[in-house]
């Protein structure tokens, strides 16, 4: 996957329905897509802090902090945001539209 800006980039709408003709089309894609990686993003990072849930029933005051789920944390914090994943995919012609409707 290529290096997606962590932040708002200004972009041509032009560019946006180039592929399929309609802008309107281009962002429902873009959107269904972003959907489909914040889903997966989330599941990938539950299973991930599911292995450091004490079977247990921890009252607060048990509870310590684990560094390093509170590393894996961080990490998906500063993941960019699927909604930038997706744009970069759909204008670097990654994104099959047939496949997301």
């Amino acid at each position: 996957m290529q290096k997606v800006p962590n932040n708002t980039v200004t972009r041509n709408l032009t560019d946006f329905s180039a592929q399929t003709g309609n802008i309107y089309e281009s962002v429902v894609a873009i959107s269904k897509r972003a959907n489909q990686i914040a889903v997966s993003t989330m599941n990938e990072l539950q299973k991930r802090l599911h292995e450091f849930s004490s079977s247990s029933n921890d009252n607060l005051e048990e509870t310590f902090e684990n560094r390093e789920q509170i590393e894996i944390s961080k990490y998906y914090e500063k993941m960019p945001k699927p909604t930038l994943v997706a744009t970069e995919e759909f204008l670097q012609d990654e994104l099959n539209i047939t496949d997301i409707k």
